[in-house]
């Protein structure tokens, strides 16, 4: 199961180099099932393997000019805020018990459900957007937006910023499958582009969501951590090569099912 663990941290690289999103809906069931870390545990830990994972993709697509940093500070200030708040002062006050009538709830079985319903959502985008047309999204690539995206709705993109913080603070999870749309929708920014800005972006606000957990002084495990940072950017090397060569439609959608399939998993085990 732990060598298992090790080649999925791979797959979570890739995934998340190609198409700028979906790290963490696959490290935290990595961590709790395959690598026996606790639900709450695992999110911070997430926070660092997908921010270390990310900025090492950032990079690359910074060299390529894939990276508009204006744009995505505008999008990730309120962002770092909300984790930050979330994971160093949140978190650790929410009690290990959440409900005890009509039924018990855990502080760990809630962050697990919550985190296969952001799947099915995460899911859902993917596969809306996959079949949607395939032509609506090399336009996009092409900056052949409506005009109407062109112009940032400012207040608008801080809200969603803040509110993907706040899921990325709670869950453990980077949120490029909602920060992607904002990007390419309310800045007008190509899906490229859009996905060079999420790496930068996840990086930043898990980044320092993780000193919040350093803050509220998380156990680190050795050498499960570094070895799983290992796995992870071997993963993103390997996704700038295929990246260049795989369908990005195709590759959607079959994440989208295998993402539908993985939330099927944790709720069963979590309920039955």
């Amino acid at each position: 199961m732990i060598l298992l663990g090790y080649l999925m941290a791979v797959l979570m690289g890739v995934v998340l180099g190609v198409i700028g999103g979906g790290g963490s809906i696959l490290t935290v069931p990595i961590l709790v099932y395959l690598m026996g870390v606790s639900p709450d545990i695992a999110t911070g830990y997430s926070l660092l393997l997908v921010g270390a994972t990310a900025a090492f993709g950032a990079y690359r697509y910074f060299k390529d000019g894939l990276v508009d940093v204006k744009a995505s500070l505008l999008f990730a200030a309120p962002s770092i805020i909300a984790v930050y708040i979330t994971r160093a002062f949140i978190m650790p006050n929410i009690p290990d018990t959440l409900l005890t009538s009509p039924f018990e709830l855990s502080k760990n079985t809630a962050i697990m459900l919550l985190f296969a319903a952001l799947m099915f959502a995460s899911a859902i985008m993917m596969l809306l957007k996959s079949y949607r047309a395939k032509p609506a999204l090399e336009s996009a690539g092409d900056n052949e937006l409506p005009e109407q995206t062109k112009k940032p709705k400012v207040t608008l993109i801080m809200f969603e910023g803040a509110v993907v913080g706040l899921v990325t603070g709670i869950l453990g999870a980077g949120g490029g499958f909602l920060i992607i749309p904002a990007l390419v929708l309310f800045l007008g920014m190509p899906i490229k582009n859009a996905v060079g800005a999420s790496l930068f972006i996840i990086a930043l606000k898990s980044l320092l969501g993780f000193v919040g957990d350093l803050q509220a002084g998380i156990p680190l495990e050795v050498p499960l951590l570094p070895l799983m940072l290992v796995a992870t950017i071997v993963g993103m090397a390997v996704s700038t090569k295929l990246a260049k060569k795989l369908d990005g439609v195709t590759l959607q959608k079959f994440f989208a099912f295998f993402t539908l399939i993985i939330a099927v998993f944790i709720i069963s085990k979590e309920l039955v």
